[in-house]
């Protein structure tokens, strides 16, 4: 069975027709071995591998993301259609990137507004309304490629996920609201997932198969929503402003000591969002009243928001969407079930005040996170440990998250500008969601230092984190590129090699490409399966391949992306120079020597590794959502460097991934 290298052929030889034909997965599901042993007629039941019910961006990014790995997946909503007004709307700078990796960043940011500054305002019973500062949003302490807030509606984000599923045969079941689900033994020992759901308006019930099912709080017994609610009611009002207030293209914020708070955030079309504190409200008598929808309507709102901004005038040409709500901040108590085969993602495990910003940036990443070992656990590849890292990972970042929200917002509502500020400052790693970091575990190791390594590893890759960016000259086409973004994503692991000069490290990446690619290697018997795998399930072609030839970054391995990162200059060296498994990953062979280009001034290998001697070796490994999973450092001038590499990484992926059963493969 072909492993590392299985594209590479001989002259002659040509593809086999399996490799060649590329189908999506069948909507009935006629793919996963254990949903196809299942005690029961196969006709009788719709299948799929995975269920989703909700079509908002979290829903949908994991969706989107399934159907691009090419697991069968089905989106099931209550809804008619996408979010049309309202909700949520603002885009984090990692939450940027993330849409660069997937290459849907560009009409956001065409049609987004960026918000580069935050000012304050307030008013006291001796003081009119008046600015207090400006600050940058996102100073330079933080190293991102985009330093700002994108603005854009959540139907803008919704749209993105449902037209790339649709180039990939996927769609939303819309009108069906779930009801329950029941685990189903099947022959291979396993359980699958029957969802049952109803159409909006009937009673009939309709049960659909899957391996795995991605839902809300209800759908998990025993699961509750643990925190505290505040006193504190904030209307919502979107619409388009008339006023003469200087600053409603900037977030900003707004304190009046006598009637409370507003936060404005540029939108859009021309809107703005107003935030709205509700200040002579919060008694139990207005909070009933909230409970009940009395009395706290939108002229209501309306008027608080002209008192705290008097002087200035404000009033509204159109108003597009306008809300209530009683701040809050919950956890879900568990994000899975004992069978590791139920899970909870975004609103459903965590809930929070929307003044900052988080909520859909978080609930999104919940899926970036679970996607990829989706598709690793359908493919049979993935150990119990992987599944259960899910948990392990997103619910410490909801923790965070839920913790900071309850220090925000009681700050914004007392309106300190001076400590608001500083609280901004201290946490603006996390908010930009650079900062929302997984602890040591079996997928983040802690730095290796191997007892011939040179130099300590002071890292800027630290495992647990994502990569910083960086600039490099793509070797084959002399293109300026940033590494964090040029691979694309399909699910792979990406392994980097770093080496000052190829030639004086040539025995080790010669050593450590022939151990990788040899029969006792896991890497390379993980390749084989994930092959197979993908020669039975591949990963649906799009139009747009042709031009982006996705096939270039998985000419050596369907799981794995090999790159090599040299400051040697160009001239000096040929890709034939380099071991065959090098030479297949030409198109991730890059020069590290545009350092004045980087938004450090940095080289990438002095960002990401800190020092690296001459003499020595660097691989750092990084996880199909980006995330740094291991840092290693060997000396070159040893000749069993190589192959202790090598078997480095066998232990590393060892902890979380294996051979699939025959059973259980696709």
């Amino acid at each position: 069975m072909p492993g590392i290298l299985q594209a590479v052929r001989s002259p002659g030889q040509n593809p086999s027709e399996e490799q060649i034909l590329r189908h999506s997965p069948s909507p009935n599901g006629e793919i996963s071995t254990s949903l196809s042993r299942l005690q029961l007629p196969r006709a009788s039941t719709p299948q799929c591998q995975v269920c989703v019910v909700g079509a908002g961006p979290a829903g949908l990014m994991l969706a989107c993301n399934l159907a691009r790995f090419g697991i069968d997946v089905q989106v099931i909503d209550e809804r008619d259609g996408k979010t049309t007004v309202g909700r949520a709307d603002g885009l984090q700078p990692k939450t940027i990137e993330t849409f660069r990796q997937m290459r849907l960043a560009d009409p956001l940011l065409q049609r987004g507004v960026k918000v580069f500054d935050i000012s304050f305002w307030r008013s006291t019973s001796n003081e009119k309304l008046h600015r207090l500062g400006r600050e940058v949003h996102y100073p330079p302490v933080i190293d991102v490629l985009d330093p700002c807030i994108l603005l854009a509606h959540q139907g803008m984000v919704e749209d993105l996920f449902t037209e790339d599923m649709g180039l990939r045969g996927k769609e939303v079941l819309r009108n069906v609201a779930f009801e329950s689900y029941e685990q189903i033994p099947t022959k291979v020992g396993k359980c699958a997932v029957q969802v049952n759901y109803k159409g909006v308006g009937r009673d009939d019930v309709q049960p659909l198969l899957a391996e795995y099912l991605i839902g809300f709080r209800k759908a998990i017994p025993g699961v509750e929503a643990v925190g505290v609610s505040q006193p504190a009611i904030w209307g919502v009002l979107d619409g388009e402003l008339i006023t003469d207030f200087p600053d409603i293209w900037s977030k900003t914020l707004v304190y009046s000591e006598e009637h409370g708070s507003i936060l404005i955030v540029p939108r859009e079309r021309n809107m703005t969002r107003l935030y709205i504190e509700l200040k002579s409200c919060q008694t139990p008598t207005a909070l009933a009243d909230l409970a009940r929808g009395d009395d706290l309507g939108q002229s209501f709102v309306m008027e608080q928001a002209r008192k705290i901004m008097a002087p200035f005038n404000i009033d509204w040409r159109c108003i597009e969407w306008f809300g209530r709500y009683q701040v809050g901040q919950r956890l879900a108590s568990r994000f899975s079930d004992e069978s590791a085969s139920v899970f909870l993602a975004g609103d459903a495990s965590h809930t929070h005040s929307p003044k900052s910003a988080q909520g859909m940036n978080t609930a999104m990443h919940d899926s970036w996170n679970l996607a990829w070992k989706l598709n690793l656990a359908a493919r049979g590849l993935a150990r119990p440990e992987l599944m259960a890292s899910y948990e392990e990972e997103r619910r410490k970042v909801a923790l965070d998250l839920v913790n900071f929200d309850y220090e925000h917002a009681n700050q914004i509502a007392n309106g300190d500008a001076v400590a608001l500020a500083k609280n901004f400052l201290f946490n603006v790693r996390f908010i930009s969601g650079i900062g929302a970091e997984y602890g040591p575990s079996i997928l983040t190791q802690p730095c290796t230092v191997h007892v011939e390594s040179t130099f300590p590893c002071p890292e800027a890759a630290r495992p647990g984190s994502i990569l910083p960016p960086a600039k490099v000259t793509r070797y084959i086409d002399a293109n300026p590129v940033d590494i964090q973004l040029d691979i694309p994503m399909m699910g792979q692991f990406r392994i980097y090699l770093f080496a000052w000069d190829v030639f004086q490290s040539a025995t080790f990446l010669e050593s450590f490409c022939n151990s990788i690619s040899s029969r006792t290697s896991f890497v390379n018997a993980l390749s084989a399966a994930a092959t197979a795998s993908y020669a039975k399930q591949p990963r649906p072609s799009v139009p747009e391949d042709v031009y982006t030839r996705p096939e270039r970054y998985l000419k050596a391995s369907e799981l794995f992306t090999f790159s090599l990162i040299t400051t040697m200059p160009k001239s000096e060296f040929e890709i034939s120079d380099l071991p065959p498994l090098l030479q297949e990953s030409r198109w991730t062979l890059y020069l590290d020597n545009v350092p004045e280009q980087d938004t450090r001034g940095v080289r990438c290998t002095e960002k990401w590794l800190g020092r690296l001697a001459p003499g020595e070796v660097a691989i750092i490994t990084v996880r199909p959502d980006g995330y740094v999973g291991s840092v290693g450092r060997w000396n070159a001038g040893l000749d069993e460097s190589g192959a202790e590499a090598a078997k480095w990484l066998d232990d590393y992926y060892g902890g979380f991934l294996k051979l699939p059963d025959d059973s259980s493969a696709p």
